[in-house]
């Protein structure tokens, strides 16, 4: 199992970085999902799910997310996400926004990747911390430029 919890200051709005993680807007941070279809949504989104598709390289992995928490209050915004991927992985991700000032927002991002079977247990050790560290790094730096942009 592979976790990981990042946090930085980010010096834009929360509404405005809130706004990056919209449905609609979610390919301008996460630029491989090329779908990301509503399937069911709850009142209060927990429970909601989405169809997704992400592509890396050639090849396009299909998958369905479900809203496992979600929270928006003007001073924290909250989400978490979990879905198994190419049936070897269950990973859990959650985006927390917290309002330290008018246009200072601390983001959260953590999370975790759990081998489902052998083979995904052995692609997590191969794959590796460091190559989850680029990962994770790159997320973030992606919503910071956008909300930057955005701002």
């Amino acid at each position: 199992m592979i976790k990981w919890h990042e946090e930085r200051t980010i010096p834009v709005n929360i509404e405005v970085m809130w706004n990056l993680f919209e449905i609609e807007n979610i390919q301008r941070i996460m630029p491989n999902v090329i779908e990301n279809k509503v399937l069911e949504r709850k009142e209060g989104v927990v429970g909601s799910t989405y169809r997704q598709k992400y592509k890396e390289g050639k090849r396009v992995e299909t998958y369905i997310v479900e809203d496992l928490e979600y929270e928006n209050t003007p001073e924290k915004k909250h989400n978490k996400i979990g879905f198994s991927l190419a049936n070897a992985f269950d990973i859990e991700a959650a985006f927390t926004l917290i309002k330290l000032e008018e246009n200072q927002t601390k983001f959260i991002y953590q999370g975790q990747n759990t081998g489902k079977n052998f083979l995904g247990k052995v692609l997590l050790k191969l794959g590796g911390e460091k190559n989850n560290k680029k990962v994770v790094t790159d997320f973030m730096d992606r919503v910071e430029s956008e909300a930057i942009k955005e701002a």
